[in-house]
C-alpha cells in the first residue's frame, strides 16, 4: 500500500484550519476510494461518534480561503476541480467538512473496510510525522535564536576590539615629538 500512496501525498492534504490540523472530507473520500456523499452519509448515520472537536463544517469564508490557496499552489499534480467539485449549474452546493486527527481515526470504525484501515494507518503515520517535523523545527528555532544571541554578543565584543585597535592606530599615526636635547649642526663639528 505504501507504494500506491506515499505519505507525502497524504501530508499534502493536511491543512491548518481553526488552529487545528485537519483533512477535508473530499480528500478522505478520495483516499478511501468512496464518494464524498457516501462518506458524509456514513458520518451522519453515526453522528454521536463525531463531536465538534472531531469534525466540523467549514464556513463559506474558510472555503474561499482554501480555494484561493489551491489556485496559488496549483501544480501539474494538483487539480482545483478535484479539490472543490462544483455542480453543473455553477458554484458549490454544500460546504466541505473537515476532520481532525481524532475524527479521521473514528472514520475507520464507520468505514469498516480493509482499505479504510490501511489508509487510516497511513494517515495516522502522516500526522505523527508532521508532529515530529514541527517539534524538530521548534528545537531548531530555539537553537537558532540562541546562536543568534551569541553572534550578536560576539559582534558587539568584536566591535569594541576594532574600535580599541583603531584608537591605538590613531595614536601611533600622530607624529611623535622628539624628546631630548636638540643640538645645532655647528655644535657637532
Amino acid at each position: 500500500m505504501n507504494e500506491l500512496m506515499p505519505i507525502e501525498r497524504i501530508e499534502s492534504k493536511i491543512y491548518q484550519i481553526r488552529g487545528q490540523k485537519v483533512m477535508l472530507g473530499q480528500d478522505l473520500a478520495e483516499l478511501y476510494g468512496v464518494h464524498t456523499k457516501a462518506l458524509i452519509q456514513a458520518v451522519k448515520r453515526n453522528h454521536e461518534r463525531f463531536p465538534a472537536d472531531f469534525m466540523f463544517q467549514l464556513t463559506w469564508a474558510e472555503t474561499e480561503r482554501l480555494r484561493s490557496q489551491f489556485v496559488t499552489l496549483k501544480s501539474g499534480k494538483s487539480n482545483l476541480k478535484s479539490q472543490f467539485v462544483t455542480s453543473s449549474w455553477g458554484g458549490r452546493r454544500k460546504l466541505p467538512y473537515a476532520f481532525t486527527e481524532q475524527g479521521i481515526s473514528m472514520l475507520s470504525s464507520v468505514l469498516n473496510s480493509r482499505r479504510a484501515i490501511e489508509i487510516n494507518i497511513m494517515i495516522m503515520r502522516a500526522f505523527v510525522r508532521l508532529r515530529h517535523v514541527l517539534a524538530t523545527n521548534k528545537d531548531l528555532s530555539y537553537l537558532f535564536r540562541e546562536l543568534k544571541g551569541k553572534v550578536d554578543r560576539h559582534d558587539t565584543e568584536i566591535g569594541l576590539i576594532i574600535r580599541t585597535m583603531e584608537r591605538m592606530i590613531a595614536v601611533e599615526a600622530k607624529p611623535k615629538r622628539r624628546i631630548g636635547f636638540k643640538a645645532e649642526k655647528d655644535d657637532l663639528s
